[in-house]
C-alpha cells in the first residue's frame, strides 16, 4: 500500500488515541467486507464495506466510537447521568442509551418531535434500555441543545454529575474515533492487498472529519467523500473544525484545510429522515445483492450517492471504494410504508 509523507506511523498514531480517555463499548475491528456481487451488479469500481453496523453495542452504528470516547471522557470526569438529544429516532441516543445501561450511568434523552415520533425502532430501543425519554416540541439542533444544558443544570442541582453529550467539543471526539478506525482501515487494507482511491460515508461532522485526519496523519492515498444526511450551510467548515480539534487532542502538527474537504448534500432530498427513491433503491440492491441492510436515513442515502458516481462514471471499474456502514438499522422498521410501497 502506497504512502505519502505520513506524519506518524499507524502504531505511533494508535498509541497517541490511547490516552484519550475512553471506555470499552464496542466489537473492533469492525471488518471490511469485500463485496463482489454488489461491484458487478453496479458494473463499476471494486467495492468493500467497512462494517460499523457490526460494532456490536445496540445493534451497532458508527456513534459507538464517537461514545467511547465522549462518555469515557464523562466517566473520567466523575460523571454518573449522561444527558443527550436528537431527532425522534436518533441513532446517537438509541447507542448512548445502551452505553449507559451497561456502564451504570442514569441516561435523559430529549428527542425532537418530528415525523417519525412513534415507539418503533430506535425510540422504542430507547425505552427498552432504561433511559427516562422524552419527546419535545424542541427543533433538532442547536435550540435542542440549549434544553439539553438547562435539563442537565436541573440534574445538577438535584445532586446528579450529570455530562452533556453534543456540541463541538463531542464533534471532536467523533473525529478521534474516526481517525482510530482510519488505524483499521490501514491495517486491514494491507492485509487484504488493497489500496482504495476513496471512501464514501454519510456525514456532516465527526465521522468525515476523523477519516480526513487519520488518512492525512497516515500518508493514505484514500480520499474521504462524504454524502451529508441534512442541509447545513456550514457543514464544510463544521468537518474541519472538528478534524483540527481533533489534531489538537492527538497532538498531530497537521491542519484539514478546504482541498481536504469533499462533501456533497445532492442526496438529502426534501429534509433530513425523508426517504428518496434513490435511497429505497440503494437500500434494496445492497440487500438483494449482498444481504447487507442499509438504513433510511444515513447508509442508504450515501449509496444513492455512491451509485450515482457510478452511474455519472465519475467511478469507473478501475477504483477501489470503501463504503462506510455507519449502522442504523433499526430505523428501518419505522418506514416500512415507504420501503414496502
Amino acid at each position: 500500500m502506497k504512502s505519502t509523507n505520513p506524519i506518524v506511523t499507524c502504531e505511533g498514531l494508535r498509541e497517541r488515541i490511547g490516552h484519550v480517555p475512553q471506555v470499552n463499548l464496542g466489537h473492533f475491528p469492525t471488518p471490511l467486507e469485500d463485496c463482489t456481487r454488489l461491484s458487478d451488479k453496479l458494473g463499476g469500481p471494486r467495492i468493500l464495506i467497512k462494517r460499523e453496523d457490526c460494532s456490536g453495542l445496540a445493534f451497532g452504528g458508527n456513534k459507538v466510537r464517537q461514545l467511547t470516547f465522549t462518555i469515557g471522557e464523562a466517566v473520567h470526569l466523575g460523571a454518573d447521568t449522561i444527558v443527550h438529544g436528537a431527532a425522534s429516532q436518533s441513532n446517537h441516543c438509541r447507542q448512548a442509551a445502551a452505553a449507559c445501561a451497561r456502564l451504570g450511568l442514569k441516561c435523559y434523552l430529549r428527542l425532537s418531535r418530528d415525523h417519525k415520533s412513534i415507539v418503533q425502532g430506535n425510540l422504542l430501543l430507547d425505552h427498552l434500555s432504561g433511559a427516562n425519554v422524552e419527546v419535545v416540541d424542541v427543533p433538532f439542533g442547536d435550540e435542542l441543545h440549549e434544553f439539553k444544558e438547562a435539563l442537565a443544570e436541573e440534574l445538577k442541582a438535584s445532586g446528579l454529575k450529570p455530562y452533556v453529550v453534543g456540541g463541538a467539543h463531542s464533534t471532536a471526539l467523533a473525529a478521534v474515533g474516526f481517525t482510530w478506525c482510519m488505524t483499521e482501515i490501514y491495517q486491514q487494507q494491507r492485509t487484504m492487498g488493497v489500496d482504495a482511491d476513496w471512501i464514501y460515508v454519510s456525514s456532516a461532522g465527526g465521522t468525515q472529519a476523523g477519516l480526513v485526519l487519520g488518512s492525512k496523519a497516515l500518508g493514505m492515498k484514500i480520499k474521504p467523500f462524504g454524502i451529508a444526511p441534512l442541509r447545513w450551510d456550514n457543514r464544510i467548515e463544521r468537518i474541519q473544525q472538528a478534524g483540527n480539534a481533533a489534531a489538537e487532542i492527538l497532538n498531530l502538527d497537521l491542519v484539514m484545510d478546504d482541498d481536504d474537504v469533499r462533501n456533497t448534500d445532492a442526496f438529502v432530498g426534501k429534509g433530513y429522515g425523508m426517504l428518496t427513491p434513490e435511497c429505497a433503491e440503494a437500500i434494496r440492491i445492497v440487500a438483494q445483492t449482498e444481504g447487507i441492510f442499509l438504513d433510511p436515513v444515513y447508509s442508504g442515502k450515501a449509496m444513492a450517492g455512491l451509485i450515482d458516481h457510478v452511474r455519472k462514471e465519475r467511478l469507473t471499474s478501475d477504483d477501489t471504494v470503501v463504503f462506510l456502514h455507519t449502522g442504523g438499522t433499526p430505523q428501518l422498521f419505522v418506514y416500512n410504508e415507504e420501503l414496502c410501497a
